[in-house]
C-alpha cells in the first residue's frame, strides 16, 4: 500500500466547541438558515481560517477541503485570499458545476494553478438539496445535474488541453472555446455520491471518489462497486474518505469529549434536523441518518466509529473516537479496504488539527 494522505478541513461556515444546530453544517438542509450560535462559536474571518491553514501547513496535512454551498462562505474567494498565507499545503476547493460556465471553471482553475503555483484540487459537489439548488437558480432535478456534471467536466477538460475547441451538448454549447494559457499541473478531481448516478460520473471522470465515514465493511463494499463502474471505462481511481476524530491520550477521555460536544442538544432540535436531512435527495445522506436512526442510544455504530455529530450536522456525521493507537489502528483498517486519503475535521477545527497530527501522526508543532 502507498503511504496515507492526510487533509485537513476549513470551516467556512465557523466553528465550535460543540455542535449545535447552528454549528458549520448544521443548516444543511435547514429551513431557516439564521439558526442561533452558541456561546463559544468563532466566525469564519480571514483571520481564524489563516490560523487554521497556517497550521495545517505547519503540521504536514496535505491539503484542507473547503465545502460550498449557503451554509459557508465561497470557497473561491476564501482559498484565494489564503494562498499567500501557505507554502505547501493544497486547496480542495468544492464548487456546484450548476452554477457556473465550464470554461470560466476551467479559467479559474488555470489561474489558481499559477497563484498558488500548482497547489489547487477540485471537489466536485452536485448539489444534495434542489431546494438550496433552485435558490441558487438551478431547476434540475438529481439524476439531470448529474449528467450535466460530466458534461460539464468534458468542457473543462478540453478547455484544459489548451487548444481551441467547440462543444454542442444539452447543456452546454461552446463556439472557440480557448484558455489564454492552460494549467501546467491539471487539478486533481475529487467526487462523491452513493447514488447510482453519482458512481456512473465518478467512474468517468473522478481521479478521487469519496465516501464519507461509514463501518469499514460498506466502504469496503462501495469502492468494490465504483472500481469494477471505473474499470468498464479502462479507469483507475484512488479512495478517500471524509471523517471527524476526536483522538486523546486515553480512551476514556476521547469519549467523555465527544458526550461534551452534543452535551447540549435537546431531543426537539434532534427531531427537526433528522426530519430536515431526511428531505434532502442524497443517497449519501440517507445511509448516514440510517447508520443511527436519530436515535442517541445508536451512535456508536462501529468500533470507535461514533455518529453522534450527524444527529444535526449535514453531510459528514461520524467520528473516530478513541485513544490514538485505537484511531490509529481504525485509519489502518479504512487503509486495507481501499481507502488512501483521509479528510478529516474536529470540533474545534484549530485545536483538533494539533490533536490528530501530533498524537496519532507524531507529527511536532
Amino acid at each position: 500500500m502507498t503511504d496515507p494522505v492526510f487533509h485537513w478541513f476549513l470551516p467556512t461556515g465557523g466553528d465550535d466547541r460543540a455542535v449545535g444546530a447552528g454549528s458549520h453544517g448544521g443548516i444543511i438542509g435547514a429551513r431557516d438558515v439564521t439558526l442561533p450560535h452558541s456561546a463559544t462559536h468563532r466566525e469564519p474571518s480571514l483571520e481564524y481560517l489563516g490560523d487554521i491553514v497556517r497550521a495545517a501547513d505547519r503540521l504536514g496535512y496535505a491539503g484542507v477541503l473547503t465545502p460550498t454551498g449557503v451554509h459557508c462562505e465561497d470557497a473561491w474567494l476564501t482559498t484565494a485570499a489564503l494562498i499567500a498565507q501557505t507554502r505547501r499545503l493544497k486547496f480542495l476547493v468544492a464548487f456546484r458545476p450548476g452554477l457556473i460556465a465550464p470554461v470560466l471553471a476551467a479559467q479559474m482553475a488555470a489561474t489558481f494553478q499559477r497563484l498558488s503555483a500548482g497547489r489547487l484540487l477540485l471537489n466536485v459537489v452536485i448539489g444534495s438539496s434542489a431546494a438550496e439548488q433552485r435558490g441558487y437558480g438551478d431547476l434540475l432535478d438529481h439524476d439531470a445535474r448529474y449528467e450535466r456534471a460530466g458534461e460539464f467536466l468534458d468542457v473543462v477538460r478540453a478547455a484544459w488541453r489548451g487548444e481551441r475547441f467547440d462543444h454542442t451538448g444539452p447543456h452546454y454549447t461552446v463556439e472557440g472555446g480557448l484558455l489564454r494559457e492552460p494549467p501546467q499541473i491539471i487539478p486533481t478531481v475529487y467526487l462523491g455520491g452513493s447514488s447510482p448516478a453519482a458512481v456512473r460520473l465518478a467512474a468517468r471522470h473522478a481521479d478521487v471518489y469519496l465516501t464519507w465515514g461509514e463501518p469499514v465493511e460498506q466502504v469496503a463494499e462501495k469502492i468494490a462497486k465504483v472500481r469494477a463502474e471505473a474499470d468498464a471505462h479502462g479507469r483507475s481511481l484512488r479512495f478517500g474518505i471524509r471523517l471527524h476524530v476526536i483522538t486523546r491520550d486515553t480512551a476514556d477521555r476521547a469519549w467523555d469529549d465527544a458526550e461534551r460536544l452534543i452535551a447540549g442538544l435537546d431531543d426537539e432540535t434532534v427531531r427537526q434536523r433528522q426530519e430536515s436531512l431526511r428531505a434532502l435527495e442524497s443517497e449519501g445522506q440517507r445511509r448516514m441518518l440510517d447508520l443511527h436512526g436519530g436515535s442517541r442510544d445508536r451512535l456508536v455504530v462501529a468500533p470507535n466509529l461514533w455518529a453522534g455529530i450527524g444527529l444535526v450536522r449535514g453531510g459528514a456525521g461520524t467520528a473516530l473516537v478513541g485513544s490514538h493507537t485505537e484511531v490509529a489502528a481504525r485509519i489502518e483498517e479504512y487503509r486495507a479496504a481501499g481507502i488512501s486519503e483521509f479528510i478529516l475535521s474536529g470540533y474545534p477545527h484549530l485545536e483538533e488539527a494539533y490533536a490528530f497530527a501530533e498524537g496519532v501522526l507524531g507529527r511536532p508543532s
